[in-house]
C-alpha cells in the first residue's frame, strides 16, 4: 500500500502522541491536549442543549482538567438524556469532523479559521472563568496563526493531530462512561451516564456501553473517510 502524505501525517501524529506520553515531562507538554478534550466534552453538552431548545448559559473549565456546562432546560427526560449523552460523544464527533475536514487539503486552513472563530464566539457568549477564557483565547490565537501559514500541509497536520488527541481521549477517559460519580473542582456530582439512568430507565453502564459503541462507530467513519480520500 502506497503511503501518501496525508497517511504519513496520520502515522506521524500517532507516533508523536506516543512519544509525548512516554518521554520525561511529556505528560506536562500534553496537558493542553487534555484540556481540548474537556472542551469538546462540555461543548458537546452545550450544542446538544441548543438542539433540543434548552439554554446553554455558560461553560467553565478548571486547571485539573474538569469542566462544567451550565444548562437551563425545562424539557422532558428524553431531552435531558440527549444533553447528557452529547458530552459523552462530543469528542468522537469532533474528531470525526476534523478527520473529514483534513481529508480536503485545500479546506484545512479554512477549517482552522472556523475553529478559531468558534472559540472567539464562545468566549463572547458562554465561556466563563479566567482559566477557561485564557485557554480558549490561547487556542484560538494558535489556530489562527497556523491558518495564516500558506502551507496546506501544516494546517492539515494540525487538524489531524488534534483529531488524534480527541480520538484517543475516547479511550483514555473511557472509564467515565462507567462510573456513577464525576469529580469536578466544585465537588462530586452524578456522572452523565448516571443522569441518563435517573432520567430514563436501564442502568448507567448500559448507557455507557451504548455511548461507547456510538463513539467508536463515529471515529471509524471519520478515520475511514480520511484514509479513503487520501
Amino acid at each position: 500500500m502506497k503511503l501518501t502524505t496525508p497517511k504519513w501525517i496520520l502515522i506521524g501524529s500517532v507516533i508523536a502522541t506516543i512519544i509525548l506520553y512516554i518521554m520525561p515531562f511529556g505528560r506536562l507538554i500534553a496537558y493542553p491536549l487534555i484540556l481540548i478534550s474537556t472542551m469538546a466534552h462540555e461543548f458537546g453538552h452545550g450544542i446538544a442543549a441548543l438542539i433540543v431548545g434548552a439554554h446553554f448559559d455558560a461553560y467553565n473549565m478548571w486547571p485539573d482538567g474538569s469542566g462544567q456546562a451550565l444548562i437551563r432546560s425545562h424539557s422532558g427526560a428524553l431531552a435531558q438524556s440527549f444533553i447528557s449523552a452529547g458530552g459523552l460523544v462530543g469528542p468522537s464527533i469532533a474528531a470525526a469532523g476534523l478527520f473529514i475536514a483534513a481529508a480536503y487539503p485545500k479546506f484545512c486552513r479554512t477549517a482552522l479559521y472556523l475553529l478559531a472563530t468558534f472559540l472567539v464566539v464562545g468566549e463572547i457568549f458562554v465561556i466563563r472563568g479566567a482559566f477557561a477564557m485564557a485557554f480558549a483565547g490561547f487556542l484560538a490565537f494558535f489556530l489562527f496563526m497556523v491558518a495564516k501559514q500558506r502551507q496546506q500541509a501544516i494546517a492539515q497536520t494540525t487538524l489531524v493531530f488534534i483529531a488524534v488527541q480527541l480520538a484517543l481521549s475516547v479511550f483514555s477517559r473511557g472509564d467515565y462512561l462507567f462510573t456513577r460519580t464525576a469529580m469536578t473542582a466544585n465537588g462530586p456530582m452524578p456522572s452523565d451516564v448516571m443522569q441518563i439512568e435517573q432520567a430514563l430507565w436501564l442502568p448507567y453502564w448500559f448507557w455507557g456501553i451504548l455511548c461507547t459503541l456510538f463513539s467508536l462507530s463515529t471515529l471509524l467513519i471519520g478515520l475511514r473517510f480520511y484514509i479513503k480520500k487520501s
